[in-house]
Protein backbone atom coordinates (compact mmCIF):
# COMPACT_ATOMS: atom_id res chain seq x y z
CA UNK A 1 0.00 0.00 0.00
CA UNK A 2 1.23 3.57 -1.21
CA UNK A 3 2.08 6.26 1.71
CA UNK A 4 -0.87 8.18 2.38
CA UNK A 5 0.60 11.63 3.25
CA UNK A 6 -3.33 13.17 4.41
CA UNK A 7 -3.09 10.95 6.84
CA UNK A 8 0.28 11.83 8.56
CA UNK A 9 -0.06 14.02 11.80
CA UNK A 10 2.24 12.67 14.04
CA UNK A 11 6.12 10.70 13.65
CA UNK A 12 7.14 8.07 15.93
CA UNK A 13 11.39 7.00 15.44
CA UNK A 14 12.66 3.84 16.34
CA UNK A 15 16.22 4.45 18.08
CA UNK A 16 18.67 1.69 17.22
CA UNK A 17 19.61 1.82 13.76
CA UNK A 18 17.02 4.46 12.85
CA UNK A 19 18.27 7.58 14.96
CA UNK A 20 21.44 6.00 16.09
CA UNK A 21 24.17 3.93 14.11
CA UNK A 22 24.27 1.14 16.15
CA UNK A 23 24.21 -1.41 13.56
CA UNK A 24 27.58 0.21 12.28
CA UNK A 25 29.16 0.73 16.22
CA UNK A 26 28.83 -3.16 16.23
CA UNK A 27 29.55 -4.26 12.23
CA UNK A 28 33.19 -2.29 13.80
CA UNK A 29 33.77 -4.42 16.41
CA UNK A 30 33.16 -7.92 14.99
CA UNK A 31 35.31 -6.51 11.96
CA UNK A 32 38.18 -5.89 14.68
CA UNK A 33 37.69 -9.37 15.86
CA UNK A 34 37.26 -10.95 12.51
CA UNK A 35 40.54 -9.05 11.49
CA UNK A 36 42.54 -11.04 13.26
CA UNK A 37 41.26 -14.19 11.57
CA UNK A 38 43.70 -15.70 8.88
CA UNK A 39 42.29 -14.70 4.79
CA UNK A 40 39.43 -12.51 6.74
CA UNK A 41 40.76 -9.02 6.88
CA UNK A 42 40.15 -5.20 6.07
CA UNK A 43 37.69 -5.26 3.83
CA UNK A 44 36.36 -8.66 3.89
CA UNK A 45 36.19 -8.67 7.43
CA UNK A 46 33.95 -5.73 7.36
CA UNK A 47 31.72 -7.44 4.95
CA UNK A 48 31.27 -10.18 6.86
CA UNK A 49 30.70 -8.60 10.03
CA UNK A 50 27.94 -6.42 8.32
CA UNK A 51 26.24 -9.84 6.78
CA UNK A 52 26.22 -11.19 10.17
CA UNK A 53 24.85 -8.23 12.13
CA UNK A 54 22.19 -7.72 9.40
CA UNK A 55 21.16 -11.69 9.56
CA UNK A 56 21.01 -11.37 13.14
CA UNK A 57 18.24 -9.31 13.40
CA UNK A 58 15.34 -11.55 12.68
CA UNK A 59 16.03 -13.99 15.42
CA UNK A 60 16.70 -11.15 18.09
CA UNK A 61 13.25 -9.45 17.11
CA UNK A 62 11.76 -12.96 17.04
CA UNK A 63 13.16 -13.89 20.31
CA UNK A 64 11.53 -10.69 21.58
CA UNK A 65 7.91 -11.32 20.42
CA UNK A 66 8.42 -15.12 21.82
CA UNK A 67 8.88 -13.51 25.44
CA UNK A 68 6.44 -11.50 24.67
CA UNK A 69 3.62 -14.30 23.95
CA UNK A 70 5.47 -16.36 26.85
CA UNK A 71 4.80 -13.74 29.38
CA UNK A 72 8.07 -13.49 29.83
CA UNK A 73 9.30 -9.61 28.76
CA UNK A 74 8.49 -8.22 32.04
CA UNK A 75 10.94 -10.35 33.59
CA UNK A 76 13.57 -9.61 30.69
CA UNK A 77 13.32 -6.23 30.80
CA UNK A 78 14.08 -6.42 34.88
CA UNK A 79 16.71 -8.17 34.00
CA UNK A 80 18.10 -5.96 31.29
CA UNK A 81 17.61 -3.04 33.83
CA UNK A 82 19.21 -4.55 36.68
CA UNK A 83 22.44 -5.14 34.44
CA UNK A 84 21.91 -1.50 33.25
CA UNK A 85 21.76 0.07 36.65
CA UNK A 86 24.75 -2.37 37.32
CA UNK A 87 26.84 -1.70 34.95
CA UNK A 88 26.05 2.48 35.69
CA UNK A 89 27.38 1.85 39.34
CA UNK A 90 30.20 -0.07 38.23
CA UNK A 91 31.22 3.42 35.84
CA UNK A 92 30.60 5.77 38.36
CA UNK A 93 33.06 3.79 41.00
CA UNK A 94 35.63 3.49 38.23
CA UNK A 95 35.08 7.27 37.91
CA UNK A 96 35.15 8.62 41.18
CA UNK A 97 38.78 6.35 41.22
CA UNK A 98 40.27 8.26 38.42
CA UNK A 99 42.06 11.72 38.56
CA UNK A 100 40.15 14.70 37.21
CA UNK A 101 43.26 14.94 35.31
CA UNK A 102 43.34 11.54 33.99
CA UNK A 103 42.28 11.08 30.42
CA UNK A 104 39.28 9.16 29.02
CA UNK A 105 39.83 5.49 29.70
CA UNK A 106 38.18 2.24 28.42
CA UNK A 107 35.63 2.57 30.17
CA UNK A 108 34.40 5.91 29.88
CA UNK A 109 34.45 5.55 26.30
CA UNK A 110 31.94 2.93 26.76
CA UNK A 111 29.30 5.38 28.04
CA UNK A 112 29.48 7.47 25.04
CA UNK A 113 26.81 7.11 23.05
CA UNK A 114 26.21 5.74 19.50
CA UNK A 115 27.10 8.05 16.55
CA UNK A 116 23.70 9.75 15.13
CA UNK A 117 23.05 8.82 11.72
CA UNK A 118 24.21 11.80 9.45
CA UNK A 119 21.52 14.53 8.75
CA UNK A 120 19.46 13.17 11.42
CA UNK A 121 19.88 15.72 14.03
CA UNK A 122 18.78 18.86 11.22
CA UNK A 123 15.89 17.24 10.32
CA UNK A 124 14.40 16.07 13.67
CA UNK A 125 14.18 20.42 14.49
CA UNK A 126 12.66 20.88 11.04
CA UNK A 127 9.90 18.45 11.18
CA UNK A 128 9.42 18.87 15.11
CA UNK A 129 8.03 22.43 14.08
CA UNK A 130 5.29 20.29 11.61
CA UNK A 131 4.54 17.46 13.82
CA UNK A 132 4.46 15.87 17.28
CA UNK A 133 7.07 13.06 17.60
CA UNK A 134 8.21 10.12 19.77
CA UNK A 135 10.59 7.50 19.73
CA UNK A 136 10.03 4.17 20.26
CA UNK A 137 12.80 1.76 21.69
CA UNK A 138 13.08 -1.90 23.25
CA UNK A 139 16.11 -0.38 24.82
CA UNK A 140 16.60 0.74 28.31
CA UNK A 141 15.17 3.56 29.34
CA UNK A 142 18.38 5.22 30.69
CA UNK A 143 20.55 4.73 27.31
CA UNK A 144 17.80 6.25 25.01
CA UNK A 145 17.63 9.29 27.44
CA UNK A 146 20.98 9.81 27.32
CA UNK A 147 21.49 8.88 23.81
CA UNK A 148 18.83 12.09 23.19
CA UNK A 149 19.97 14.11 25.89
CA UNK A 150 23.53 13.84 24.27
CA UNK A 151 22.51 15.29 20.78
CA UNK A 152 20.47 17.96 22.43
CA UNK A 153 16.83 16.55 20.83
CA UNK A 154 15.45 15.34 23.90
CA UNK A 155 12.86 17.82 23.80
CA UNK A 156 11.95 17.54 20.82
CA UNK A 157 9.85 14.77 21.78
CA UNK A 158 6.80 14.14 23.51
CA UNK A 159 7.32 11.25 25.03
CA UNK A 160 10.29 8.03 24.79
CA UNK A 161 8.94 4.87 24.99
CA UNK A 162 11.40 2.22 26.26
CA UNK A 163 10.80 -1.31 27.39
CA UNK A 164 9.38 -0.03 30.39
CA UNK A 165 6.84 1.69 29.47
CA UNK A 166 4.50 -0.76 27.94
CA UNK A 167 3.12 -4.12 29.31
CA UNK A 168 4.20 -5.49 25.39
CA UNK A 169 7.24 -4.71 23.19
CA UNK A 170 7.51 -4.48 19.70
CA UNK A 171 6.26 -6.27 17.30
CA UNK A 172 2.76 -5.61 19.45
CA UNK A 173 0.81 -2.17 19.12
CA UNK A 174 1.20 -1.14 22.54
CA UNK A 175 4.12 1.34 22.41
CA UNK A 176 3.13 2.69 19.48
CA UNK A 177 -0.85 3.21 20.44
CA UNK A 178 0.71 4.30 23.75
CA UNK A 179 3.43 7.12 21.25
CA UNK A 180 -0.35 8.32 19.79
CA UNK A 181 -2.22 8.79 22.90
CA UNK A 182 1.31 11.56 24.11
CA UNK A 183 0.18 12.74 20.70
CA UNK A 184 -3.00 13.37 21.01
CA UNK A 185 -3.54 11.63 17.52
CA UNK A 186 -5.54 8.43 16.67
CA UNK A 187 -2.74 5.57 15.48
CA UNK A 188 -4.01 5.31 12.23
CA UNK A 189 -2.66 9.15 11.75
CA UNK A 190 0.46 8.16 12.78
CA UNK A 191 3.81 7.29 10.53
CA UNK A 192 6.74 5.34 12.18
CA UNK A 193 9.57 5.32 10.91
CA UNK A 194 12.29 2.09 11.56
CA UNK A 195 15.05 0.08 10.10
CA UNK A 196 13.84 -3.85 11.25
CA UNK A 197 10.48 -5.92 10.59
CA UNK A 198 9.30 -5.52 14.37
CA UNK A 199 9.13 -1.92 13.60
CA UNK A 200 7.02 -2.36 10.44
CA UNK A 201 4.80 -4.98 12.36
CA UNK A 202 4.01 -3.04 15.30
CA UNK A 203 2.92 -0.22 13.06
CA UNK A 204 0.59 -2.38 11.10
CA UNK A 205 -0.71 -3.56 14.45
CA UNK A 206 -1.96 -0.44 15.46
CA UNK A 207 -3.01 0.45 12.37
CA UNK A 208 -0.12 3.23 11.71
CA UNK A 209 1.56 3.64 8.41
CA UNK A 210 5.45 3.15 8.10
CA UNK A 211 8.56 3.82 6.38
CA UNK A 212 11.04 1.84 6.45
CA UNK A 213 14.53 3.01 6.04
CA UNK A 214 17.88 0.95 4.86
CA UNK A 215 20.63 2.28 7.35
CA UNK A 216 20.29 -0.10 10.18
CA UNK A 217 19.39 -3.65 10.34
CA UNK A 218 17.14 -4.72 7.95
CA UNK A 219 16.91 -5.38 4.16
CA UNK A 220 14.59 -3.73 1.79
CA UNK A 221 12.35 -7.01 0.88
CA UNK A 222 12.42 -7.80 4.59
CA UNK A 223 10.98 -4.45 5.59
CA UNK A 224 8.22 -4.40 2.60
CA UNK A 225 7.17 -7.55 3.47
CA UNK A 226 6.32 -6.35 7.09
CA UNK A 227 3.97 -3.52 5.91
CA UNK A 228 6.62 -0.84 4.91
CA UNK A 229 4.83 1.32 2.27
CA UNK A 230 7.82 3.48 1.38
CA UNK A 231 11.48 2.31 1.56
CA UNK A 232 14.18 5.45 2.21
CA UNK A 233 18.22 4.83 1.72
CA UNK A 234 18.49 6.64 5.32
CA UNK A 235 16.49 8.35 8.09
CA UNK A 236 17.46 11.57 7.09
CA UNK A 237 15.52 10.79 3.49
CA UNK A 238 12.28 10.75 5.40
CA UNK A 239 12.66 14.80 5.36
CA UNK A 240 12.04 15.10 1.73
CA UNK A 241 9.08 13.09 1.78
CA UNK A 242 7.19 14.67 4.26
CA UNK A 243 8.55 18.40 3.06
CA UNK A 244 9.61 18.41 -0.09
CA UNK A 245 9.98 22.48 0.11
CA UNK A 246 11.81 22.60 3.66
CA UNK A 247 14.83 20.61 3.44
CA UNK A 248 17.56 22.24 5.17
CA UNK A 249 20.21 19.70 4.27
CA UNK A 250 21.84 21.76 1.37
CA UNK A 251 22.52 19.45 -1.37
CA UNK A 252 22.66 16.36 0.54
CA UNK A 253 20.53 13.42 -0.86
CA UNK A 254 16.83 13.63 0.55
CA UNK A 255 15.20 11.51 -2.17
CA UNK A 256 13.33 7.91 -2.05
CA UNK A 257 14.33 4.44 -2.81
CA UNK A 258 15.91 4.60 -6.04
CA UNK A 259 12.66 2.72 -7.42
CA UNK A 260 10.33 5.83 -6.61
CA UNK A 261 8.09 4.33 -4.62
Amino acid sequence: MALDLTRVRALVFDVDGTLADTDDHLVQQLAQALDAVPGVSGRRAEQLARRVVMSAETPVNTAYGLLDKLGLDDEFSRIKGAVADAKSRLRDIRRQRESASTSRNAEAADHVPHSMVPGVKEMLHTLATHYPMCTVSTGHQERVDFFLEHYEVRRLFRAVVTAQTTPRMKPYPDPILYAAEAMVVPPEDVLVIGDTTVDMEAATAAGAQAIGVLCGFGTEAELRASGASLICETTSDVLSVLLPADDPLEGESAVPHKDGS
